[in-house]
């Protein structure tokens, strides 16, 4: 057997793993999208930055989580 077909027994897996995996992407795409440049205040672009990364950080570990275990 696979890790592939392995996933396949728990029908939570690969929508832990897709759901983590979009919130890496989204957090991403967030931080690439320079906030800093479309919000009033330098503290408000700080807040949202640092909402990204803990975003990033929360996904990246589902998507750890549901594919290791």
């Amino acid at each position: 057997m696979n890790a592939l077909t392995d996933g396949l027994y728990d029908p939570l897996k690969p929508l832990g793993t897709v759901a983590g995996v979009f919130l890496v992407l989204a957090a991403a795409g967030t931080i690439l999208g320079a906030p800093w440049t479309t919000q009033a205040t330098l503290a408000s672009a700080i807040v949202q930055v640092l909402g990204a990364l803990l975003m990033g950080l929360l996904g990246a570990g589902l998507a750890y989580l549901s594919w290791m275990r």
